[in-house]
């Protein structure tokens, strides 16, 4: 589901009336619980929150011109998604929200590898989701980023 959207508050306007409300909700619990340091922008055509070029200036390997992505909230065909990248990169984020799923959350959490989908909007854990993007700083990412990326690149 293709969003046309320059900014991230056009791109809420422009969603399916059903997901405005727990988009905008989303997105809520992101910035209000967001690290220092993290942007808020367009991003592959949704929402995003990025580490600016300003500092990290490399910015993402598979295009330096972007700046390094760490979350996508997303309006898709049969769900919302939630893309984030920490939880890709580290194992111990990713079982901490795992069983922070398991015991807050009635049903079973839908997720690929940094895909978290929304299927059900009455059962989005907001409190969780703020929990989960305040874990990771951006001299966190970046560095689980150049462990996981830049390294394995340069080899």
């Amino acid at each position: 589901m293709k969003i046309e959207a320059n900014s991230p508050d056009q791109y809420l306007e422009n969603v399916p009336e059903d997901r405005k409300s727990p988009i905008a909700q989303l997105r809520k619990a992101i910035l209000e619980n967001l690290p220092e340091g993290f942007e808020e922008t367009m991003s592959y055509g949704t929402i995003g929150y990025v580490v600016p070029h300003a500092l990290y200036p490399s910015g993402y390997h598979c295009d330096p011109k972007l700046p390094l992505p760490f979350i996508n909230l997303a309006s898709q065909k049969n769900f919302v998604a939630l893309y984030h990248m920490g939880i890709y990169t580290d194992p111990d984020l990713l079982t901490w929200f795992q069983n922070n799923w398991d015991a807050n959350v009635c049903g079973k959490l839908d997720m690929g590898k940094s895909c978290i989908r929304f299927k059900k909007m009455d059962r989005i854990p907001f409190e969780l989701i703020g929990q989960l993007v305040a874990k990771m700083s951006v001299a966190d990412w970046v560095a689980r980023y150049e462990a996981a990326y830049v390294k394995k690149k340069k080899k």
